[in-house]
């Protein structure tokens, strides 16, 4: 995997050739026009093409790796607690920086989908919402968290508004744990998606850390709603 950092990726990807633009051909009785202009947008993606290059399990690695560029969220030495990590990128990018090795492995990473191993990492397959998981995240990590890291996001079910009250539900879930285990100084970074919650959410997150940020980063596409909340230095 390739050093994380200073991440900039140009029209083109990140591998320096030109890329041809990649067309999916529409065929009677195939997939929807939606899908295929899907499938069209992840194939001539730069980032998806970069994070092959890089070694990252999803393009979503560059989000984390932007926020961090700006705001060096993320530090050697730290414990790290990644809810909604599957498949494993910010996982990888958090266990590079923070110098997380399988003997002393200091970044836990939990989702209700299997993640297949990460060096340095320990992964928990069990649901967030489960009464149980605070206590088996912290017996995981050994101690609380200087950082708490949510990308969460509920399965789609097709139904816009569904959905979205299903992502804010996590995204509260994933605040209250954090102000629950938080060292303080900590700091907590979570996806929030435009519609509401994001607000009360900015309110209570004032209230318990030192700043708060609205972000956006390069990597979260421009038509996305979704964008990220970075509260620093827990009060405790």
């Amino acid at each position: 995997m390739k050093k994380t950092g200073n991440a900039r990726i140009g029209g083109h990807g990140g591998s320096g050739s030109r890329k041809l633009y990649t067309r999916v051909k529409k065929k009677a009785g195939s997939i929807r026009a939606s899908s295929r202009r899907w499938l069209e947008r992840h194939l001539n993606d730069p980032y998806v093409h970069q994070s092959k290059v890089d070694g990252y399990r999803s393009r979503a690695a560059y989000k984390l790796i932007e926020i961090n560029d700006r705001y060096s969220l993320l530090k050697k030495g730290q414990k790290v607690i990644d809810l909604g990590a599957a498949p494993g990128s910010w996982s990888q990018v958090a266990a590079h920086i923070v110098g997380s090795n399988n003997k002393n492995p200091s970044v836990v990473g939990i989702d209700c989908l299997y993640i297949d191993p990460i060096p340095g990492v320990i992964s928990l397959e069990i649901d967030f919402l489960n009464e149980a998981t605070s206590k088996k995240l912290l017996d995981a990590l050994g101690e609380m968290p200087d950082v708490v890291l949510s990308d969460m996001a509920a399965l789609p079910t097709g139904h816009r508004r569904t959905d979205y009250l299903r992502t804010a539900n996590l995204c509260e879930a994933a605040s209250e744990f954090a102000l629950s285990v938080l060292k303080a100084g900590g700091h907590f970074l979570t996806k929030v998606f435009q519609g509401g919650i994001e607000n009360e959410l900015l309110i209570i997150l004032k209230k318990k850390f030192k700043s708060v940020h609205h972000v956006k980063p390069p990597a979260s596409r421009a038509e996305s709603v979704e964008f990220y909340l970075l509260a620093r230095e827990f009060r405790g």
